[in-house]
């Protein structure tokens, strides 16, 4: 039902064309922080100290120091970047420059990653498995040119590993964690499983598998579990469990003229809902009781495959193209519960909501050898289909919502070298759409080098956010909703513009330091909201009335002192949201927030055990929100705006990393979240109508320990 294997054969064609690539995934495996080779935004894989953008890297070994699974574990460490969990779904969403997932993409290889929310936005990252990633790249800023629609504050790329010095590579890994102060073999904790293997049948030819198994069994804390029958809200799990899949597969042939891979992805994830309200359903006959619930088991799939080939046509340029198919679909078992007899009765089973759609990027670049100017063009096409059921979440219709949104982008930029010191680099994107006008993305990036290695980078971009499937489509309408979608919304426009000062200090061998420093403005206009449309009854609905602007200062360090590397960065910034039919000098005043995050670790030569320490400290965040001007509420009275707070929290992990019989095996032992983090206190509303703000929000649930054993057979 799921699987539609159509891949076209098109690009195959280019193997007959005398063309060149590199062969390798270009991604440095050196154990220096400082010298990484990116991908993301260049015309071909190059030094970041050379790329015109800046890119912060996250390595491979550090992804293997923190002990990370899925992309949350890594980025709940990463400056400017927040994780906002949802004990409820069960999915952990996140933020950058204070604005949502909707804002920035995540791309696998370029390639942007279908979910639940959207096409490479609203991604849950808690789905996102890293057992073969190479490296995590992130460019913050306006990337509407290189990456389309809604990359307003950056993108997020996960490059794979594509290649091995290898005959065989074969990596088994198990994990076992606690949940908190949780823990057993049988339904505590966080089992994880996973085996990954590739081969090496030639010079030019490499394939990989690989499979995870990651068991999540929820958080108790205070609650029952499944089998608690008495209706004291004590029934379930403070987070609900999730029973986690993933296949991966790829093949790669490349030679000295061009390279072709192909890869593909199913992932499978399974999560129980169990309803907190228990009905005693008594029977006066027999002076007994038979308790049921309503319970659910969601179950979001995703398949995606890809196919990319690049090379060089001759002596006439360089492509890259790719084509992908990619289909996520979560169906929904609703059942009611005998708790006592184990028993399910009154089963329905229904798809809730389904994204499918074909994907084609293509980039031609290197048109004239010429060290002085470099042009690139390219193309992006896509072609999805949105569906929600009417027993879903988004409509209260008796009707199916299904929608297909088509968009066909031209982009092009040129990288002018005017000096030797100083570059340009100019960008221009057309986006048409079956759906929507067309829309513009363009941007301007420059590079100076000064005397002494100073490194000068500034960016100025503009980019739209496109409304998304619910903002257009949402249909809550009955005694207790009137909640409405807009078809007419016009897409945001938001304008990003950033300075960075870049300096390395390389003392012989020993002793490296990067120090990074940059300011950066963000402005949205157009800014789509839920508006409260009256007041009695209440009425709402999604419009474009509000401002978003936000302003902060970063400064990152980075250094390696023989085998210590150490890290330090704190980010301070400025928000300002002028809210719908608030008065002058109500809501359009600066908010501030700061965050600031180090890294430590050390390598103990002698038994090649390294330590290391993370530490992320989020500061208060403020937000106008709106509140009655009444109490007890009086529906009839005004409501009025004030500022709610998200009280700060920090966290603090702890690994050890130990390789054992000659690096073939290698144990990690960490301790994650030191300060046993579970909530903080806020009086920011949820955003959602008819809610009331919540007295505290769930981040974490408290110190947790874990054991990673790895086991490397390599064959030459």
């Amino acid at each position: 039902m799921f699987i539609k294997n159509i891949i076209a054969t098109g690009f195959l064609t280019v193997l007959g064309l005398q063309v060149h690539a590199q062969q390798k995934d270009s991604i440095s495996t050196i154990n220096n922080p400082l010298g990484e080779i990116v991908i993301s935004g260049q015309f071909s894989p190059q030094s970041v100290n050379k790329s015109i953008y800046n890119v912060t890297v996250i390595s491979r070994e550090m992804i293997d120091r923190q002990g990370g699974n899925n992309l949350a574990d890594v980025l709940n460490q990463t400056l400017n970047i927040n994780i906002i969990p949802n004990a409820s779904t069960g999915k952990s969403g996140v933020k950058l420059f204070g604005l949502d997932s909707q804002y920035f993409k995540i791309l696998v290889d370029n390639i942007p990653l279908i979910n639940e929310e959207g096409f490479g936005t609203g991604s849950d990252l808690t789905q996102i498995n890293l057992d073969d990633i190479a490296q995590i790249e992130i460019v913050e800023g306006a990337m509407g040119v290189d990456y389309g629609a809604n990359a307003v504050t950056g993108i997020i790329n996960i490059i794979t590993k594509k290649s091995s010095q290898y005959k065989w590579e074969i990596t088994p890994s198990i994990q076992e964690e606690s949940i908190g102060n949780e823990y057993n073999l049988k339904d505590k904790g966080r089992h994880i499983q996973s085996i990954k293997v590739g081969r090496k049948f030639s010079d030019n030819l490499f394939a990989s598998v690989s499979y995870t198994h990651n068991d999540f069994k929820g958080f108790w804390d205070d609650r029952q579990g499944e089998y608690h029958a008495l209706n004291d809200n004590k029934r379930g799990y403070s987070w609900l469990p999730k029973n986690q899949h993933n296949v991966k597969g790829l093949l790669n042939y490349y030679n000295d003229h061009y390279r072709v891979y192909y890869k593909f992805e199913f992932f499978d994830e399974t999560m129980k809902d169990f309803n907190s309200i228990v009905h005693p359903n008594p029977n006066s006959a027999t002076g007994t009781a038979d308790p049921y619930s309503d319970d659910a088991i969601h179950n979001p799939r995703r398949f995606f495959h890809l196919l990319n080939a690049s090379g060089r046509v001759r002596d006439a340029f360089n492509f890259d193209v790719s084509l992908s198919y990619q289909k996520q679909e979560t169906t929904v078992d609703a059942y009611r519960y005998k708790i006592l007899y184990d028993e399910k009765y009154s089963e329905r089973e229904f798809v809730t909501e389904s994204r499918n759609g074909y994907y084609s990027k293509g980039l031609f670049s290197n048109f004239i050898n010429n060290d002085k100017i470099d042009f690139q063009a390219g193309y992006e096409v896509s072609q999805h289909e949105g569906f929600s059921s009417s027993l879903g979440s988004l409509s209260t219709e008796k009707k199916d919502v299904s929608k297909t949104l088509g968009s066909y982008d031209f982009f092009a930029s040129s990288e002018i070298n005017l000096t030797n010191r100083f570059s340009l680099r100019p960008g221009y994107r057309a986006m048409t759409s079956n759906l929507l006008p067309t829309q513009h993305a363009a941007s301007l990036t420059a590079k100076y080098l000064f005397n002494q290695g100073y490194e000068l980078r500034g960016h100025l971009g503009m980019s739209p956010r496109l409304p998304n499937f619910e903002e257009l489509y949402t249909y809550m309408v009955d005694v207790n909703h009137n909640i409405q979608g807009n078809a007419d919304l016009n897409p945001e426009k938001a304008w990003n513009t950033s300075l960075n000062l870049k300096k390395n200090f390389i003392i012989e061998e020993s002793f490296e330091m990067e120090n990074n420093l940059s300011i950066r403005a963000l402005v949205v206009n157009d800014l789509i909201d839920l508006i409260q449309m009256d007041e009695s009854p209440k009425d709402y609905k999604y419009e474009n009335l509000e401002k978003y602007q936000n302003y902060s200062f970063t400064y990152n360090n980075n250094m390696r002192v023989g085998n210590l590397t150490a890290g330090l960065g704190f980010t301070y910034a400025g928000m300002i949201k002028e809210m719908h039919k608030a008065p002058k000098g109500a809501t359009d005043k600066m908010l501030f927030s700061g965050q600031l995050n180090a890294n430590l670790s050390y390598l103990l030569p002698q038994t090649n055990t390294s330590f290391s320490v993370f530490f992320k400290y989020n500061g208060p965040e403020y937000k106008f929100t709106t509140a009655s001007s009444s109490i007890p509420v009086d529906p009839s009275k005004p409501l009025v705006y004030v500022k709610g707070k998200q009280s700060p929290y920090s966290l603090l992990d702890f690994t050890v990393r130990q390789p054992f019989l000659d690096k073939k095996f290698t144990a990690t032992i960490g301790v994650r979240n030191l300060l046993n983090v579970k909530e903080t206190k806020t009086t920011i509303s949820s955003g959602e109508a008819h809610s009331a703000a919540a007295p505290t929000q769930l981040l974490a649930y408290g110190t947790s320990v874990f054991v990673k054993i790895q086991y490397f057979l390599n064959f030459k």
